[in-house]
């Protein structure tokens, strides 16, 4: 499905929140939407990978990596796995890298950076907690829409206004 976030904002004024804006689309899918699934790390992407392997279907994984440009949450491999897996997409508070062959995968990916180095494999992280930046709280099971305008978090699915 396509999202338009200026439209779902029109359509749903007291439903939505509009994170801040400080997010750049790196994925090869400029629009996606999903219900939230939550990660919570630190320069350790062992939970991106395990959820990766995950089926998706619906979904969009939001990755709160303390906002670190230290390290690469997210790279190519992943990426493909996730798109293969079905996730819609990622929002993730932190950096990616392989940006090149991100652009070309089928998933939606919002970043706050590119960096080339990976991450240490420590398996630390947190699984379905709330998290919260860019002035908005992620909850599991809410929904979360972004395209190249910015990203929107509802308590509820939102349909695409006619």
């Amino acid at each position: 499905m396509h999202y338009i976030t200026p439209d779902l904002c029109d359509a749903y004024p007291d439903l939505v929140q509009v994170v801040e804006p400080m997010f750049s689309n790196f994925g090869g899918r400029d629009s996606f939407g999903g219900q939230i699934v939550t990660l919570k790390c630190f320069e350790d992407n062992s939970l991106v990978r395990e959820q990766a392997e995950q089926n998706g279907k619906g979904k969009v994984l939001v990755v709160d990596g303390g906002g670190s440009l230290r390290r690469a949450l997210l790279g190519d491999m992943l990426a493909e796995k996730a798109a293969r897996n079905g996730w819609e997409g990622m929002v993730i508070y932190g950096c990616v890298r392989d940006v090149d062959v991100l652009a070309q995968t089928d998933l939606g990916v919002q970043a706050l950076a590119s960096h080339p180095l990976k991450t240490d494999k420590r398996g630390l992280g947190d699984l379905n907690v709330i998290v919260s930046f860019g002035g908005v709280t992620f909850r599991p099971g809410e929904y979360v829409y972004a395209d190249n305008n910015g990203i929107i978090v509802s308590p509820s699915p939102l349909e695409m206004p006619q």
